[in-house]
């Protein structure tokens, strides 16, 4: 197999395994077989390691030397630091996209914002690639490259950890209002209450997690459920 090629077939992969570990169908701390797993994706074990090389450095897989890759998890202690950081980066970057939007920008808040509420209405719940598009969108109106790149990696990594989890109807409604919020906040050009808004989604963010991680009530959803934040 080609370099070119071998390299194409490997960002094939990261987007399947990508999928698989932000819906919960990878659960944290499972071990990656890369055997079964080239058997299963039809490819050679060269693409599927680059792959997992490539998830290693975004943080959703660990290498662990003779043990091979396993799923991201993360204890209580860890998930309370990446809240601390996500809502240290994302609260700034509310506030730079109301400073620096414009009208092509809030267009695309608002379209991100009716494509959940569309997808509520159709009678399914908020999927994790919704809620991405509208956090991913917020921060592409901030244009903060540095910023970004930080913040793609803790969103992916608490949506991980939450994807297991179950997450009641109610709260994913709440989101969604929170999200239409934010984006009326950063349409009005109003950083300080943009940061705002975002602090108390993220703050109802990190309570709901906990709740259901305490409950033992809590059941894993399928690949179409929520993990709203």
């Amino acid at each position: 197999m080609s370099e070119t090629l071998q390299r194409g077939l490997a960002v094939q992969i990261v987007e399947v395994l990508r999928e698989r570990l932000l819906s919960g169908r990878l659960a944290p701390g499972t071990r990656i077989n890369e055997v079964v797993l080239a058997r299963e994706l039809g490819t050679s074990r060269g693409p599927l390691r680059e792959a997992v090389r490539q998830l290693v450095s975004e943080g959703l897989l660990v290498h662990t030397p003779n043990r091979g890759a396993t799923v991201f998890a993360a204890d209580p202690d860890d998930v309370a630091a990446l809240f601390e950081l996500r809502t240290a980066l994302e609260t700034a970057s509310a506030r730079l996209a109301a400073e620096r939007r414009d009208d092509k920008d809030v267009a695309a808040l608002h379209a991100a914002c009716a494509r959940a509420r569309k997808t509520i209405q159709g009678g399914r719940r908020l999927v994790h690639r919704l809620d991405l598009d509208f956090h991913r969108t917020l921060i592409d109106t901030a244009r903060s490259p540095r910023v970004a790149e930080q913040l793609w990696r803790v969103q992916q990594q608490i949506i991980l950890l939450r994807s297991p989890l179950d997450v009641p109807p109610a709260h994913t409604a709440d989101s969604l209002d929170d999200h239409e919020e934010i984006a009326a906040a950063v349409a009005d050009g109003d950083g300080e209450r943009a940061a705002a808004l975002m602090q108390l989604h993220l703050d109802r963010v990190r309570a709901q997690m906990a709740a259901s991680t305490t409950d033992p009530a809590a059941t894993a959803p399928t690949s179409e459920s929520p993990t709203a934040g």
